[in-house]
């Protein structure tokens, strides 16, 4: 796989040893369960996978590139390179200018533009109107195009079913950077629909059987289909497709009773003409990622850590699925770990910051759980871990627990 030229300061002295022993003794991935730091009264769970996958690296290179090769130029990004708070910092302080906001606010009116400023369309990739306008304007939109390729196989599928009468069916959220990206690309192909979750596809579901009127249908999801849409007949062919930091496993879940649904209504003999198989569009990271989470629930911990941005969809997944058996907090950086006792943390069912005093439980050997989403920085994670250990006197060097990965 390819080395990407990232920052220095986005690496980590424990957590690239950790990866490294890791794809010695794992090189094919199927290995699932965490790596054990055992500090002897602190244990620290690791997460198989975590942190940047393909795509960030990918852009913040690119970023990072851009920067290099234009000094004295304005250079701009469409929206946040990614949804890491650090990151975005710190492209900021280096000159980047942002363009939108997260939900597609204008911050920089485009007419300000010209020729010669360079614009950077960050991993999610952008919309064909967006597109279109930046070409208008003569900005080049192609020398820094950070978009995921993962991101592209999902447009390019999408493509393909559009082009085959398919109406697009995308589990996503429906304002998300990426999923407003792949709506875009999907309508100029087909119909398409945004469906957030099973709630949301049940309801379509019920669309189809004939059981909701088209008037109910239109209020229902209304700003989450296409232009032109007629629920009579553009859902007589679906597939489904992602926004890819969902949870893969929900997509697939999504996917398969849409099929049941179909077989149902237009039986097995004619399955193939009203229902296409999409499970090639899972991006492997976030599905990594998500398996290695699955991996951590199998250990006996007693809380855990989830690094990264706030308004990150996969990073969320990740604390949806750890919280179900273990106290977990969300932090966007080791700031948010105040003292011993006290933890500043995201909830993300009511979107509020909240505090917890004491967060540490008094056990004999504290067993914590370390993880983070696709776009957190390692040197991030390794920080959580220093202020852990801090707290602890009488504890084994990195050295020495970094040397037993090696044995």
């Amino acid at each position: 796989m390819k080395q990407f030229d990232i920052p220095a300061f986005y690496k980590s002295p424990i957590i690239s040893k950790v990866k490294e022993a890791r794809k010695i003794r794992d090189p094919r991935k199927k290995d699932f369960t965490p790596t054990l730091l055992n500090f002897g009264p602190i244990q620290i769970y690791i997460a198989r996978h975590f942190g940047f996958c393909y795509g960030v690296e990918n852009a913040i290179e690119i970023s990072y590139k851009a920067l290099e090769e234009n000094k004295g130029k304005r250079i701009f990004l469409l929206s946040q390179m990614i949804h890491n708070p650090d990151v975005n910092d710190d492209l900021t302080r280096n000159g980047i200018q942002f363009l939108q906001d997260t939900l597609g606010n204008q911050l920089i009116p485009f007419e300000t533009l010209t020729p010669e400023d360079v614009v950077i369309i960050p991993a999610f990739g952008t919309t064909l109107s967006i597109m279109n306008r930046l070409e208008d304007l003569g900005v080049d939109i192609q020398k820094y195009d950070t978009t995921c390729p993962f991101v592209e196989k999902v447009w390019n599928r999408s493509d393909k079913l559009g082009k085959d009468n398919h109406t697009i069916i995308i589990h996503g959220k429906h304002q998300h950077e990426e999923t407003r990206a792949t709506f875009s690309h999907a309508a100029e192909s087909g119909a398409a629909i945004v469906v957030k979750d099973l709630s949301e596809a049940k309801k379509l579901a019920d669309v189809i059987l004939g059981n909701i009127s088209t008037d109910e249908f239109y209020k229902e999801f209304e700003g989450k289909y296409s232009s032109n849409f007629d629920p009579n007949k553009d859902l007589e062919k679906v597939g489904v497709v992602n926004q890819t930091t969902m949870l893969a496993s929900e997509t697939q879940e999504i996917a398969d009773f849409f099929k049941g649904i179909m077989l149902n209504k237009y039986g097995e003999e004619n399955i193939k003409d009203h229902f296409a198989d999409t499970r090639d569009t899972l991006c492997y990271a976030t599905n990594d990622n998500q398996n290695a989470t699955m991996g951590l629930l199998e250990t006996d911990a007693d809380l855990a850590f989830v690094v990264g941005g706030y308004n990150s969809s996969n990073t969320t997944h990740l604390v949806e699925l750890l919280e179900k058996k273990f106290p977990t907090y969300f932090i966007k950086n080791v700031s948010e770990i105040k003292d011993h006792s006290t933890i500043h943390h995201f909830d993300i069912h009511d979107k509020s910051l909240k505090t917890t005093s004491p967060f540490l439980p008094e056990v004999t050997t504290l067993k914590v759980i370390v993880t983070s989403g696709a776009s957190c920085p390692d040197s991030m994670v390794d920080a959580v871990i220093q202020k852990l250990l801090s707290y602890f006197e009488e504890h084994k060097s990195i050295d020495e627990v970094l040397s037993e990965l090696e044995d």
